[in-house]
């Protein structure tokens, strides 16, 4: 039956003289006391002399588009490099799309905002690849660019930050007010209330409070971007946003909520390819997929696909489909470009906050996750379910910027005075991501190993380094030893996920994993932190194990007659026997399925008498009944 489809898985170096002139503006930015700038601090203060930008404002800008990251000269998954992104889509990004899911690559278009190092470049009289590779010249290239857009902005010179909104409206490359706007208040939000933080390599920068600065805002308007059209889709304001249909065979008509069919989860997914790839790839009938919206990289444009009412085929598991909301990400989760953007972090959060408001869906790990975290509907799909949005999307920051977790800052306050841990308690993965450089194995078309921060840590059979990995048994029927190739996901626990510990051995922590006990490596507590809150759910007195599942559909029985009953598979290779704990959501779930209306009937959701509780398993959600569990 089709209701069963399966989700698929410009300037020329006569402008440097011209920046030159303009002299030094380095108004607002004075060191906090005592503070000594680093290498890099010191690069940004030399570049805004030398093109005459406010040192506050190109730190700024570059807090806005990278954290003031370098990431070893690696591509964002918009194809910008450096702290300053400059951006180039042809110098090669190692794109590839899964195999059999369709032509969704990105290979650079005549966009000039796929191109600014060659702009940047060719302002400060260097090769396209040293802004690329080199940090100093990065932070000249962007310098350059912010001059030439103030100059075409006002004309004039200014050393208060706030003349410069308009050249940093500019900046985001942004074709709509909206994106710009959204952008340009991220940067002077920065400037007006400090930042201060430590770079993934060690060094600290600082950017003292500047509340005086005043945004010329009226500049906004005459760099002649057009409007969102967010009215006429389902997105929050600040996102310019376009309603695309899906093709009509990729996803199903309902109307949730309003039938009884609850949205219970957000679905963070990634493309591995560009936002028209994917764009096109869900109209296309073959495809077969679809997901609610597609953002892309840069956070300027989200185009929304299937209505909030209505079912998308994206997370592979259809039970999670009827409560669940996709979002596809322009990005790749390991392959070519391993980092995302401040601006995708943004406009994503933007995105989840408002659908969650509207449908009331917590803020938590547990309710917003990734692909990566539904589990298959039966053991035979396993060995093809989908790990996106990948090691590199940064759930830890993502949840800051959701206000629903615990910022970086508080992961150092941590190291090495956290509370002994207890068994039986419940505790949430929680490693600094700048901190926990994890080495994985990607192997398309040929195979290679990749170590850079991570946001997951790897679960092992014994409390020791080298130990082997746990094995999922839907993968490794066998019991063979798990890996880390970046598909064999069944050995790692991501950024806050919720376990039950299990022991405690020195720095090794034992958590119940996927029916055994899983140790992480845990000194002081560093990679996790407590979980007061969380639903510890055993087996029921008299019950000697439970029976694990993926879905939550009702009984045969219970389905009308002429309605083909779902399937409720148990996983019977995973155990959750008597002694065992595992954390549940915070609350219970009822047995239910969906009909699409026909000619010759309604749509029809049908109920049933279980009720069931969602836990963390694995890596992803499982259900077991609540009949069998306490």
């Amino acid at each position: 039956m089709t209701r069963r489809l399966r989700p698929r898985r410009s300037a020329g170096a006569a402008g440097v003289a011209a920046a030159l002139v303009w002299g030094c503006a380095t108004a607002g930015t004075a060191q906090p006391s005592g503070a000594t700038p680093g290498r890099f601090e010191r690069a940004a203060e030399q570049a805004a002399a030398e093109f005459g930008v406010p040192k506050a404002v190109l730190l700024g800008v570059s807090h806005e588009s990278s954290w003031w990251e370098h990431h070893d000269g690696r591509p964002s998954t918009k194809g910008g490099y450096g702290p300053m992104h400059l951006t180039d889509t042809t110098s090669g990004h190692g794109y590839a799309h899964r195999p059999g899911e369709g032509p969704v690559d990105s290979t650079g278009t005549d966009d000039p905002s796929e191109h600014t190092a060659q702009a940047a470049a060719a302002l400060i009289g260097v090769a396209p690849a040293a802004v690329r590779r080199d940090e100093r010249q990065n932070l000249r290239g962007g310098a350059a660019l912010l001059a030439s857009y103030q100059r075409r902005a006002t004309a004039t010179a200014s050393a208060d930050p706030g003349d410069w909104y308009g050249a940093v409206a500019r900046y985001s490359q942004a074709a709509d007010t909206a994106t710009a706007e959204r952008f340009a208040e991220g940067v002077f939000a920065v400037i007006r209330g400090g930042k201060e933080r430590v770079r993934e390599d060690g060094q600290k920068v600082s950017l003292a409070k500047s509340p005086s600065v005043r945004p010329a805002r009226s500049q906004l308007a005459s760099l002649g971007l057009r409007t969102s059209d967010a009215a006429v889709s389902e997105c929050p304001r600040t996102l310019n946003c376009r309603f695309v249909p899906a093709a009509a065979s990729n996803y199903q008509v309902s109307r949730r909520n309003s039938n009884g069919l609850d949205v219970d989860y957000i679905v963070i997914h990634d493309l591995e390819g560009s936002y028209d790839g994917g764009v096109s790839w869900f109209q296309d009938p073959a495809s077969g997929a679809s997901a609610h919206y597609v953002l892309k990289a840069d956070g300027s444009a989200a185009t929304q696909m299937v209505a909030t009412k209505d079912i998308a085929f994206h997370a592979g598991n259809y039970w999670t489909n009827l409560h669940g909301i996709g979002i596809e990400l322009e990005g790749y989760a390991a392959q070519g470009p391993t980092w995302f953007t401040p601006a995708q972090y943004a406009a994503t959060a933007e995105l989840v906050v408002y659908l969650a408001r509207r449908f009331g869906v917590p803020l938590d790990r547990q309710h917003v996750i990734g692909h990566d975290n539904v589990m298959p509907p039966r053991p035979s799909r396993a060995p093809d379910a989908h790990w996106d949005p990948g090691p590199y999307w940064d759930w830890e920051r993502f949840m800051s910027v959701l206000n629903a977790g615990t910022p970086r800052e508080h992961a150092a306050e941590r190291t090495g005075t956290a509370a002994p841990l207890a068994v039986g308690q419940a505790v949430a993965i929680a490693p600094a991501y700048a901190e926990n450089a994890q080495t994985v194995t990607v192997c398309a078309p040929t195979c290679r190993t990749r170590t850079q921060p991570s946001n997951f840590v790897y679960v092992r059979t014994e409390p020791r380094v080298g130990a082997p990995l746990v094995p999922d048994l839907a993968l490794r029927p066998d019991g063979s030893a798990g890996s880390d190739r970046i598909d064999d996901w069944g050995s790692t626990a991501m950024w806050g996920q919720e376990f039950v510990v299990a022991e405690v051995r020195g720095d090794w922590t034992a958590i119940w994993f996927g029916g055994r006990k899983g140790w992480i490596h845990n000194p002081g507590g560093v990679n996790t932190r407590p979980a007061p809150q969380a639903r510890i759910v055993r087996p029921a007195g008299g019950m000697t194990s439970v029976s694990v599942y993926t879905t939550a559909y009702p009984r045969a029985a219970e389905y009308p007659r002429g309605l083909p009953a779902s399937e409720q598979t148990p996983f019977s290779m995973y155990a959750f026997p008597r002694g065992q704990a595992y954390v549940a959501a915070a609350a219970s779930v009822r047995a239910d399925d969906f009909f699409p209306a026909t000619p010759s009937r309604s749509e029809a959701v049908v109920t049933g008498a279980q009720t069931y509780e969602v836990i963390q398993y694995n890596r992803r959600l499982a259900t077991v009944s609540t009949a069998e569990t306490d």
